[in-house]
């Protein structure tokens, strides 16, 4: 009997030294992101992370900022191992504001209409399969980017797409289908701007429909508005759509989702560190959010490798991204022994 109980209070022993070992992690939930319901969630979450050894810490958020404030108070105490962003590009925003130049890493996992950082990494948009970045633990440290001292992470717009993202916030539904009849509902009306670009370079003078400073390849839902960009080349793709007729501006919107818009000649993109944007009052968006007026000066700047993130193993996120058609004519080509 005391050999039982020795070996059962060994047991004991180990089993919590195990969990005193065991890493930590804070989920934070955007239970509003999306179209999709959260329900039961984050408890999966939990439980396939709590199979590869992990614990977790779950807070659901009640509103803008929330998820900056928790962040910040769980990396300033020192409680985790790692934070992840259940949630879509706002979410992530919120999430790496407060994690950026910090030593732990940020995991995200995909419950939002765009998803446009996690498409560019490669991480699979099913929340529960995202998981395996997080699990096999391989971090790359990416840039980010600031525009008048407020960081982005996967794109800034002004122009046509920041009225786009104004109307979509303000009609208060979520999903693709919004997405696009905002759109077309402010396409009717739309009239280019007046840009002045200040690069390391040269001083440009743009009449433009949008001008979009791109850190990822995409808006999000494979919108390729950058299909070149890197998050981890230490500089933006800064894209210019110049203003045309209705019907070449709209063929721009194919382009954009066979990830050719860089073949189109109303495009022209800049590659730089950092720029300085002149224009007239007007709106403007981060990783698809709506900032309201951000001035008549915007001053932009890369920051290289100030945020780590969990990406998936073996896998070569950046690269040049290969768009759908690409793909699929290089397929062709390679099974008619074309290529």
């Amino acid at each position: 009997m005391l050999i039982i109980t020795s070996e059962f209070d060994a047991i004991r022993r180990k089993r919590c030294i195990f969990a005193l070992n065991m890493p930590r992690h804070l989920l934070i939930v955007n239970p509003i992101s999306g179209t999709q319901s959260k329900h039961g969630l984050p408890e999966r979450i939990s439980a396939r992370l709590a199979e590869a050894g992990i614990d977790v810490d779950t807070y659901v958020t009640t509103g803008p900022g929330d998820a900056t404030r928790r962040v910040r108070q769980a990396v300033d105490a020192g409680e985790y191992d790692a934070v992840l962003a259940c949630g879509g590009d706002g979410t992530v925003n919120e999430v790496a504001r407060a994690m950026c130049h910090e030593p732990i890493p940020m995991g995200i996992i995909p419950a939002g209409s765009g998803n446009g950082l996690a498409r560019h990494i490669v991480i699979p948009v099913d929340p529960v399969l995202a998981l395996d970045a997080v699990i096999a633990g391989q971090v790359c440290e990416c840039d980010y980017a600031t525009v008048n001292g407020r960081p982005f992470f996967c794109t800034c717009g002004m122009g046509f797409d920041a009225a786009v993202s104004d109307r979509f916030a303000a009609s208060g539904k979520r999903g693709r289908m919004s997405y696009v009849r905002s759109t077309i509902v402010e396409f009717a009306h739309y009239k280019p701007e007046h840009y002045v670009l200040e690069t390391p370079e040269a001083t440009l003078h743009r009449d433009a429909f949008l001008v979009a400073i791109c850190n990822a390849s995409q808006y999000g839902n494979n919108a390729f508005i950058a299909p070149q960009a890197s998050i981890t080349d230490g500089l933006l793709d800064v894209v210019i759509i110049h203003k045309a007729d209705a019907l070449r501006t709209m063929m721009l919107g194919l382009d954009m989702m066979t990830g050719l818009l860089r073949n189109n000649r109303l495009v022209e993109t800049l590659r730089v560190p950092r720029l300085s944007i002149i224009r007239d009052p007007g709106p403007a968006h981060l990783d698809g959010e709506p900032t309201g007026d951000l001035g008549t000066r915007l001053d932009v700047q890369c920051v290289h490798g100030g945020l780590r993130l969990f990406v998936e193993k073996d896998k070569a996120p950046f690269r040049p991204i290969v768009s759908p058609l690409e793909y699929y004519l290089g397929s062709m080509a390679i099974s008619l022994h074309i290529k």
